[in-house]
């Protein structure tokens, strides 16, 4: 067999949100190493948070392009992303990007890369990209099983989706709702996946979604292809003020902690900050919670918790506000689960790292998420009352029958579903390499 000796040029743009950043560059690491040199374009401020996780070795191989959206009133650059971005400012986010679609292209024609990778939500990408006869591939980033849902919802929607363990409760509709009433999205997000070039990649990996990546296959008549987790190496993620956490969990029983995390874009209310508070109070297990709050939020952390409770938790507990280095927290020995909110990013560590979830999905595509760890046994569900609100006793509960009383099926099968992607290796990534090979021509 003939060896490939020109290096490929590939040029990536995912969605503004580091949710969708972190997976492109984590697959733009692995594509480095198999003769790919990368282009990662994004806006300015999403670069430079990038820019400590590109390693010395990987400096010649990926190279950062900055993409300068249009000023719009009440848009200043910092708000080019959308961490920390008001949610009232969403739509207007999306507005400038959509109208730097001329500098986007002015890109393109610069660096004529031999393949694009894009996201969702930019029709305008791949629509530059067949201009010039670039052949352009969608990598979405969510679980398929969402994806499958909301494609079946816009085609079909009076048929039931064909997946009868996955569906939404009315209080969740409300929610998915809401997220697309803006017809324009549905349009571009089904669009995006229409213009994909002969495949589409997909964050996952097919003994967990085999059915639901046949199924979008056969609705597209494109092969839908798993890239794997994409999780970053915990090593990496050694930041300041991580050590002291790590010397408090070296200090717990093995298994006798869960990590409490609800992603990096959802804000919890007041509401549900006090019923996860006394939750955890009343568990009596001890747990690391990161609390985050809106930028525009002028919140003190310890008056945002109910009273004296950081006082009553003692060591059994932190609080920390922002950021923590999650893998890293994860595959300690001392944590015996993941209270989790299901974002997909977060689904696929606690599933490389071995760890149970305890699932409170809060919004968008998470209910679906949490159902599907729910399905292949890897969590416990935090069920929500009536009217669609966790409650503190609930929470407890279920911390307790993974931690206290030790729920043997959920935490073996959660090993065994490791297991299985460490014996994996790399080997979606060989196959993808040979799918985005087939598509150039040289």
């Amino acid at each position: 067999m003939e060896v490939r000796q020109k290096t490929i040029s590939v040029l990536m743009f995912p969605w503004l949100a580091h949710g969708h950043i972190s997976p492109y560059l984590e697959l733009a690491k692995k594509l480095t190493k198999r003769n790919f040199s990368i282009y990662f374009c994004s806006t300015p401020i999403n670069l430079n948070s990038i820019k400590p996780k590109i390693s010395q070795k990987y400096s010649l191989s990926i190279q950062l392009v900055e993409l300068h959206l249009p000023s719009l009133e009440g848009l200043p650059p910092q708000y080019h992303s959308t961490k920390g971005l008001p949610p009232h400012l969403m739509a207007t986010l999306k507005k400038a990007l959509d109208m730097s679609s001329a500098n986007f292209t002015k890109i393109l024609e610069h660096l004529k890369p031999d393949l694009l990778i894009y996201d969702f939500l930019m029709p305008w990408v791949p629509e530059a990209a067949r201009r010039m006869n670039i052949p352009a591939v969608n990598f979405m980033i969510v679980s398929t099983v969402a994806i499958a849902f909301v494609v079946h919802r816009v085609k079909n929607p009076s048929e039931e989706f064909p997946f009868p363990g996955f569906f939404f409760h009315d209080y969740e509709k409300l929610l998915l709702d809401k997220a697309l009433e803006d017809g324009q999205d549905k349009y571009k997000f089904y669009n995006c996946l229409e213009q994909s070039c002969n495949i589409v990649l997909m964050k996952t990996f097919h003994e967990l979604e085999g059915k639901y990546l046949d199924y979008l296959s056969v609705i597209f008549k494109k092969k839908m292809v798993p890239v794997g987790s994409l999780v970053q190496d915990p090593v990496q993620e050694i930041e300041d003020g991580s050590k002291e956490m790590i010397k408090w969990l070296d200090r717990k029983e093995q298994s006798s902690t869960v990590l409490v995390s609800f992603g990096s874009e959802y804000f919890l209310t007041k509401e549900e900050r006090e019923e996860v508070a006394y939750g955890l109070e009343i568990s009596q297990v001890n747990f690391i919670w990161v609390i985050r709050f809106h930028e525009e939020e002028k919140t003190n952390l310890e008056e945002s918790l109910p009273p004296k409770f950081i006082d009553r938790i003692g060591e059994r507990g932190i609080v920390v506000e922002g950021w923590a280095p999650q893998a890293r927290i994860l595959r300690h020995c001392s944590i015996a689960g993941f209270v989790s909110h299901c974002g997909w990013g977060s689904v696929m560590e606690s599933m490389k790292l071995g760890v149970p979830t305890i699932t409170m999905p809060m919004q968008l595509d998470q209910p679906l998420n949490a159902r599907l760890v729910e399905d292949v046994g890897v969590g416990l569900q935090v069920k929500r009352n009536k009217s669609g609100r966790f409650e503190r006793e609930e929470i407890a509960k279920v911390i307790r029958e993974l931690v206290v009383e030790k729920n043997g099926d959920v935490k073996r099968k959660a090993k065994d579903m490791s297991q299985h992607l460490i014996n994996k290796g790399e080997a979606e990534i060989d196959k993808v390499v040979n799918e985005l090979i087939n598509l150039c021509e040289f």
